[in-house]
């Protein structure tokens, strides 16, 4: 007997995306499925069409823009299923994906969340996943394994990854019973690897799965360089900071941020005469100083 999945997917000015999401997820061939698709307040499109298309869906339509996490939680809080399955309207998935993703999860008890290998949409032979490595205690930067690699079967076993990438993430519901949901106060990027740390911290693996893939399109509804992604990229690793660091290294890491990442960062964007990310940088700079002693 197949467990239910529920599939959440947030929808942002990209119902025709979405609509070709949900035709490959359909035609993957996973009987039990509940599927939610929640539209962030779109202010330039028209979501009622994906609930035309796919009658069998529940749509979500928020009165705001709640971001990647609030959009998510508004369908984790109602859904129903044995497995939860975050997934980006901007993929395709092939057959039996969700039969591949449920079996990693019942057979492996120590496993709280499997994340698929995720290859580019427009060259299927480039990695765009294969696992997190670890953050760097003080830059919070880190790699993903594979990014930009051909794939040639290099990873094809699977590994535990150190966060769970939020294009595709499958997780136990009792994973939420101890790790609560996302937080919403990161709004967008930072808030699964936040969310990963806490996972973590429960007692759960986050598993690396070759079994299957996804293919990404990376970046549709906010853009490979927006101010969007510049201030919360930059505001969040401080965010990450406050709730997830302690001792010495907190107040290193937040040195490192305030006075030399930041600082790069404007400077870089001023001399390729980026403004916008600029200023979206300063922004993201301002706000931290407004809340690092809160």
């Amino acid at each position: 007997m197949n467990p239910l999945v529920s599939v959440i997917t947030v929808n942002y000015n990209e119902s025709a995306a979405t609509c070709e999401m949900l035709q490959s997820l359909y035609a993957s061939g996973y009987p039990e499925l509940e599927v939610f698709v929640v539209d962030n307040a779109s202010p330039a499109d028209h979501p009622e069409i994906i609930k035309k298309r796919f009658p069998q869906i529940t749509l979500i339509r928020s009165d705001k823009n709640l971001g990647f996490a609030g959009g998510n939680n508004l369908a984790l809080r109602i859904a129903k299923g044995e497995y939860l399955y975050l997934l980006n309207n901007d993929t395709f998935v092939p057959e039996r994906h969700i039969h591949e993703l449920v079996h990693v999860l019942q057979t492996d008890k120590t496993a709280g969340v499997v994340c698929p290998k995720i290859k580019q949409f427009d060259d299927t032979n480039v990695i765009l996943f294969a696992g997190y490595t670890e953050l760097t205690p003080y830059t919070l930067r880190n790699q993903i394994t594979g990014y930009g690699k051909k794939d040639t079967g290099q990873y094809n076993l699977a590994t535990e990854s150190a966060y769970a990438h939020g294009a595709a993430m499958m997780l136990k519901r009792e994973v939420t019973e101890l790790a609560g949901w996302m937080d919403e106060r990161y709004f967008l990027y930072y808030e699964e690897i936040d969310w990963s740390t806490r996972i973590r911290k429960a007692g759960y693996r986050i598993v690396y799965s070759p079994s299957t893939f996804i293919l990404h399109k990376e970046s549709l509804s906010t853009g490979r360089n927006s101010p969007l992604k510049s201030y919360y990229l930059n505001r969040n690793r401080v965010l990450y900071l406050l709730h997830n660091v302690s001792g010495h290294r907190k107040i290193i890491g937040m040195f490192y941020q305030m006075t030399v990442a930041m600082p790069k960062n404007i400077l870089t964007c001023a001399i390729r005469g980026q403004w916008k990310n600029a200023r979206a940088i300063m922004r993201a700079w301002g706000w931290c100083i407004r809340n690092i002693c809160r």
